[in-house]
């Protein structure tokens, strides 16, 4: 699995504000939360490459993330040769497919 720096991601999470929904698991890309528990629960904040997809499906507005931190390192990274597939890289087929909201709990 792919990670980018340790201690740099910009996600913050409220679980005061968590409704327990799951949403944030459903369509986190690198299964950053464990969710359909309140609250949810970051499982490795280290794989968060700030995508914002969690932030913008989170009913509660319990998530906040600055978008394209962390995807620029995996972007770098990828370009060196080091760590895992980045789904944000340019060369990547997926495109923006597994950052972008997520419209069914199906959907990746």
């Amino acid at each position: 699995m792919l990670k980018y720096l340790s201690n740099v991601t910009t996600l913050h999470y409220d679980a005061d504000k968590c409704v327990g929904c799951g949403r944030c698991a459903e369509v986190c890309p690198h299964g950053v939360f464990a969710g359909h528990q309140r609250p949810a629960a970051i499982t490795d904040r280290d794989r968060c490459m700030e995508c914002g997809a969690c932030m913008r499906n989170c009913p509660a507005e319990a998530i906040t993330v600055r978008a394209g931190v962390g995807c620029a390192v995996g972007v770098i990274y990828g370009a060196l040769g080091i760590g895992g597939d980045c789904c944000c890289s340019a060369d990547s087929s997926a495109g923006d497919s597994c950052c972008s909201d997520a419209e069914s709990p199906d959907a990746q």
